[in-house]
């Protein structure tokens, strides 16, 4: 009998990832045994402060590459990137919620490292290169965010909230486990490596050609319901409504981004041999959401509900990137999820300053004449909704430019039309609020409430959003380089 072999592990590799997992563990201990309560606040402050550690732990490995655990793993500039743009995502919406929670009488230590938890769920789904590892990266991050989403109890739509994520959150991952199992009797692998070696070698016969197809469609449609492509979108819009807002914030650009990051790695890469078949689907997936989205947002009086239709088209216009398996579809990729992710947490942190302790409407109403009480707050939040529509000179502007143009090189120009068509028809919503703003009088008096995290959460957000539509050249080369050695 051969002695058991155990690979060897380079947790260097793993660095950014165990320092969020390690310092989130450890808050939990500080939080119950050291903070008092009534000063949760410092729980928050810590967990800021481990997101950057994290993010400063990954700049001395930006020319390291490699893989560990047997190759289930790997770092490279890719998922260096994307491990940045999760730590800036949750280390914002956790600003949000220091104020957010007491206001609303839901403080509690566990929120803070929860989002650490699931900015490690993150972070592993970007590194991951293994379908199980995918698997283990989504689950931790969905069963912190179904916590998180009732964390607003005894809230009623709160609670409603998270059990519609939990319920129909179970049913994707059934499919996900299904769907691997499939790919593993057709390929022998779960590897994405595996699977890509495995298509390139070899033509696969009727049976193993079903098993395969059927599989990997399941696991599209589990990353479809993480990332709301129409028609596994309906539980948006309630979840996000029903959620603690900073969760909603936090929601609508971290679990979108990482799911969509590996759905990148897994078709690009793993399933580039089959790309004939998935390439229409994913097509009519992309022109469906987005129309949906756009026209769905249409209609809402709800702020946090348009908000939601919104990221449904957005996840529609970020998805282009991912179908053009050439390196300039996941520059824009990239580019279009930093510039979306800084916009949408800036908005969310202008619904937050509004919204009013032991409310739960968020009405289009409580935005007029914003400008004559808070000019700053009315030029922040016209600045955001500009870009979510793609106004020049904002970054939103540059990543639909970005997308769109790599869709047409890519051979998808009848998509690149459509999303410009939509993104017409979202203008006229977007730009709605910024009527209702500058242009009328308040239809009823809402004080903003500002606090120290809020401010820092839109100032940056506002500057980064002008600041990579103006000069957008250094965050393009980012991505450039950020994919030498996709794939590991």
């Amino acid at each position: 009998m051969e002695p058991l072999q155990i690979p060897p592990v380079n947790l260097i590799l793993l660095a950014p990832l165990l320092t969020v997992v390690g310092w989130a563990s450890a808050l939990l201990l500080v939080d119950v045994f050291l903070i008092p309560e009534g000063k949760k606040k410092l729980t928050g402050y810590l967990a800021i402060a481990g997101l950057l550690v994290a993010g400063l732990v990954g700049l001395p490995l930006w020319n390291v590459s490699g893989s560990t655990f047997s190759g289930m793993l790997v770092l490279d500039r890719y998922s260096l990137s994307l491990t940045w743009i999760f730590v800036i995502v949750g280390a914002l919406s956790i600003a949000m919620a220091l104020d957010y929670l007491p206001r609303h009488g839901i403080e509690q230590g566990e929120f803070y490292p929860l989002i650490m938890f699931a900015v490690a769920g993150m972070i592993l789904l970007a590194q991951g290169t293994d379908l199980i590892v995918l698997f283990l990266g989504i689950e931790a991050l969905s069963i912190t965010l179904y916590i998180l989403t009732g964390f607003a109890y005894p809230r009623l739509t709160s609670e409603e909230a998270a059990m519609k994520y939990l319920v129909l959150g179970a049913f994707a991952a059934g499919f996900f486990v299904y769907g691997i199992a499939l790919v593993y009797g057709a390929t022998g692998t779960t590897s994405l490596a595996g699977i890509a070696e495995f298509l390139g070698r070899q033509t696969l016969v009727a049976e193993d050609q079903t098993l395969l197809l059927a599989g990997a469609g399941m696991v599209l449609i589990a990353f479809s319901f993480k990332t709301a492509l129409v028609p596994f979108h309906m539980w948006t819009p309630d979840v996000y409504e029903g959620s603690p807002t900073p969760v909603a914030a936090f929601m609508s650009v971290g679990t979108k981004g990482a799911a969509l990051a590996a759905l990148l790695r897994v078709l690009a890469f793993a399933f580039e041999g089959v790309q004939a078949y998935w390439l229409p689907v994913l097509a009519a997936l992309a022109a469906i959401t987005m129309v949906v989205g756009n026209l769905g947002a249409l209609g809402q009086t709800n702020v946090k509900r348009m908000l939601a239709y919104s990221s449904i088209g957005h996840a529609g216009y970020i998805l282009l990137g991912i179908m053009v398996a050439s390196e300039r579809g996941a520059e824009a990729f990239l580019f279009y999820l930093l510039a979306y992710a800084l916009t949408n947490l800036g908005a969310f942190g202008v619904v937050i300053a509004l919204e009013q302790q032991g409310e739960s409407v968020w009405s289009i109403e409580d935005f007029a004449g914003l400008y004559q009480r808070r000019p700053m707050l009315a030029v922040a939040m016209a600045l955001f909704m500009f870009s979510l529509a793609g106004v020049p000179p904002t970054a939103g502007f540059m990543a639909k430019f970005f997308i769109f143009t790599a869709a047409y090189e890519g051979g998808l120009g009848w998509l690149a039309l459509v999303g410009v068509i939509t993104s017409a028809i979202a203008a006229y919503f977007y730009l709605r609020v910024v009527v209702k703003m500058f242009m009328q009088e308040p239809a009823r008096e809402v004080q903003p409430e500002l606090n120290r995290g809020l401010n820092a959460d839109i100032i940056i957000a506002g500057v980064a959003t002008l600041l990579i539509g103006l000069v957008p050249t250094p965050f393009i080369f980012l991505a450039q380089q950020s994919l030498v050695a996709l794939g590991g």
